[in-house]
């Protein structure tokens, strides 16, 4: 009883802080640079209660009777009744708020039936701030304890907050932006209600349009789109597996420089493969002014297009693919190849159809995220589009170009992500019903059968090449950051690395001159904020699907997982749409970044600390519980330090995509917080290939190096097969019985 009013009491006291001490509202300073602390009577930093004395603000009121309430709770003796009126009073207090700040905006009621029911408010309310965001976490805090208090989860406030915090993170930063659009799409610009905006996006012709498929010049750009992803989804997934059969099924003498050339692409922002690709085959590039020299070939326009978007994404994406399939490939059982041979099984006829079909959950992961990261991808066809707009780009320009039309953008968002989620949905669909373990706790001794000879050739006649072409694209980045002016004056300079980098020193301090730093110590600054932050929520989340049992679990999974199919380019014109007006209004801030990043990144880090956690045995926890320790330091001292690499993982994996993201980023960056994949952007678009380059290869380098010293701290898996058999047979059975006995 001690320990529940002890948290409570500290919960108590923060929603009373929340509403007597801390200002409601946003501050438009920040709150840390604590201004508000000199005029706490005033209009935008009062917190709740001068609100509702000074400022005629009565709809703050009900959530004080909530707090009373759970003051009232506090005293009771008996715990189901105490449990039952904390449960009311944090629910209560948390919906009202939530109602409330959707109800209520800037100019007054936001719905016309509040507005009927209560009549026209003189003064609405700026978006909440430190006060209310605390009050709504005190209120869920309260709403689970008393659930707790109940017996729910055998009375585990810390199981039954972590599940009650996480549903409510995910359901404002995923479902609320995603409704938000939906709501868009159906709104004119003063936000009322009309469907002339929808109908005349929906049903145009540079959308839907099959011409190209009559005879007619192209398509619409939702069909080149899906047409794009399906093309680039195909070759990285093939590419993949070749890489993935090479790596693990032959004696390839470059295997560890092949495992590098699959994490160079990971690690480099998205745009500058198609940036590096310009410089060889655009007008001015190497291999075309050398084919125009030699042979007289007139320099042409066809990279500009679906074709140099596809080459871009196939070598950008083919490295996940890789490290999708890798693990699928060195997973097949080598007994069941064996046991197809015994049965006089060809090696082609073995591949065919034992290996290949085992396959299939690799495939199809690798063929869905190579469509969805199609379908999101921005920087690609930003460069190498030219007129052959893509849904993402069409998106962008419709919010930022001259079209100024956030209800086009947004139904062009909805046709992207049912796109992504029919393919999310289908892959479901294809592999539910079927297993295809072949890892059990049984010893599996034996190796892997040779491919068939054919199968080989061919695969090393792809691979090469491809790595080969791959080393080019990579050199071309390099060297583009040396040369003066691409095509034109390509003498060596350092001039575009001073520019962008550019250190001095002014009256004895150092002074960062270049044109890249402010948004270089940004970038660094947010990723380092936001890896952290994405660990913590997929490792609780993936400690909740793992180990607990409560309605509704799938579907919080697959709600989970659902988010991953989200485009980045749908994740940011949500989260326009939502956080740009109250009652959460983050624009132009470095919350909304992290925020975007956590969250669309979370599913990583919960499928990384599921498989982790999944081969932890729970008889670890319940030895814990039994020594009398509670779930939260259960976690602490058992759990956590047994998940490492997985911690690591989601570290490396949120740090690089914080780094490198661009489709959702473009949406949210401002001058104060400007990311450097935006600012590379802003230079390709000016023509500023050197300082781009120069700009990408320090990148680069930053991210090397964090990766190296992950790799340095976490060390590597090595799975390793012994084939015993051949020992065995050797060995009497006397000897053996003798041994095991021993």
């Amino acid at each position: 009883m001690d320990d529940r009013n002890r948290r409570l009491n500290i919960v108590l006291a923060l929603a009373v802080a929340a509403m007597t001490v801390l200002p409601w509202y946003r501050i438009e300073g920040g709150f840390f640079s604590f201004g508000w602390l000199s005029d706490l009577s005033g209009a935008s930093s009062a917190p709740a209660l001068l609100q509702v004395m000074l400022f005629d603000r009565p709809w703050l009121v009900p959530p004080f009777l909530a707090v009373l309430a759970a003051v009232v709770a506090r005293t009771l003796a008996d715990p189901m009744r105490r449990g039952k009126l904390l449960a009311w009073s944090g629910a209560f207090g948390l919906a009202y708020l939530v109602a409330e700040g959707l109800a209520i905006g800037i100019g007054g009621f936001n719905w016309t039936v509040s507005e009927a029911l209560f009549g026209a408010l003189s003064d609405g309310q700026p978006p909440m701030g430190a006060g209310a965001v605390l009050a709504a976490i005190s209120f869920l805090l309260i709403f689970s304890f008393g659930l707790a208090e109940r017996g729910v989860m055998r009375g585990d406030a810390f199981v039954v907050s972590t599940i009650a915090i996480l549903v409510f993170l995910v359901t404002v930063f995923v479902f609320y932006p995603i409704g938000s659009m939906f709501v868009g799409a159906f709104q004119d610009v003063d936000g009322s209600f009309q469907m002339a905006g929808f109908n005349r996006t929906i049903t145009d012709a540079s959308i839907w349009s099959l011409d190209c498929v009559v005879g007619g010049v192209r398509c619409g750009v939702a069909w080149r789109t899906l047409f794009l992803a399906v093309l680039t989804a195909g070759g990285s997934t093939a590419l993949g597996l070749a890489f993935a059969l090479i790596a693990t099924r032959t004696r390839f003498p470059f295997k560890k420089g092949l495992r590098l050339l699959t994490v160079l692409p990971i690690i480099t922002p998205p745009f500058v493969i198609g940036l590096a690709l310009t410089l060889l085959f655009g007008r001015a590039g190497v291999v075309t002014q050398g084919l125009s020299s030699l042979f007289g070939i007139e320099p042409s326009r066809w990279l500009y297009g679906l074709t140099g978007i596809w080459i871009a994404q196939v070598l950008s994406f083919t490295p996940i693919s890789f490290l999708v399939l890798i693990g699928v490939v060195e997973g097949v059982s080598p007994s069941m190849e064996e046991a197809s041979q015994t049965l006089r099984a060809g090696r082609w006829r073995t591949f065919w159809r034992v290996s290949l079909p085992l396959m299939k959950p690799g495939l199809a992961n690798a063929f869905l995220i190579g469509f969805i990261e199609s379908m999101a991808d921005f920087g690609n066809p930003l460069v190498l589009g030219g007129s052959h707009g893509v849904l993402s780009t069409e998106i962008f320009f419709a919010v930022v170009g001259s079209q100024n039309d956030p209800a086009r953008a947004a139904v062009l968002a909805m046709v992207l992500l049912c796109f992504t989620l029919s393919a999310f949905l289908a892959q479901r669909l294809w592999l539910s019903g079927k297993n295809f373990a072949t890892v059990s706790g049984k010893g599996d001794s034996g190796a892997h059968i040779a491919l068939p000879r054919s199968l080989s050739i061919g695969l090393h006649a792809v691979v090469i090449p491809w790595m080969m072409f791959t080393v080019i694209v990579y050199g071309m980045i390099l060297f583009g950051g040396f040369v003066k002016t691409w095509g034109l004056d390509n003498s060596l300079t350092l001039a575009h690395y001073s520019k962008a980098f550019s250190i001095t020193v002014e009256n004895g301090s150092i002074a960062w001159t270049g044109v890249a730093w402010n948004s270089f110590w940004t970038t660094m600054e947010i990723a380092l904020i936001a890896a952290p932050l994405t660990a913590a929520v997929g490792l609780a989340t993936a400690y909740v699907i793992v180990r607990q049992k409560f309605a509704g679990r799938n579907l919080f999974e697959f709600a989970l997982m659902m988010s991953f199919a989200i485009p980045g380019t749908v994740i940011g014109i949500s989260y326009i749409m939502a956080f740009n007006l109250p009652p959460l209004e983050m624009t132009g801030t470095a919350l909304i970044l992290v925020a975007c990043f956590v969250f669309r990144n979370m599913p990583v880090g919960v499928r990384g600390g599921v498989a982790a956690m999944s081969q932890l045995d729970k008889s670890l926890d319940e030895a814990s519980m039994t020594l009398g320790a509670n779930s939260f330091r259960t976690i602490r001292k058992v759990i956590l330090p047994l998940l490492r690499p997985a911690i690591t993982a989601a570290l490396v994996y949120s740090f690089v995509r914080a780094i490198t993201s661009i489709s959702a980023v473009v949406f949210l960056v401002s001058a104060r917080y400007n990311m450097a994949t935006s600012y590379i952007v802003g230079l390709v678009e000016n023509g500023e290939y050197g300082v781009a380059i120069a700009y990408s290869s320090m990148l680069i380098v930053v991210m090397i190096a964090v990766i190296a010293g992950f790799q340095l701290l976490v060390g590597e898996r090595r799975l390793r097969r012994e084939n015993r058999v051949a020992g065995l047979a050797t060995r009497s059975v006397p000897a053996l019985a003798e041994e095991k006995a021993a």
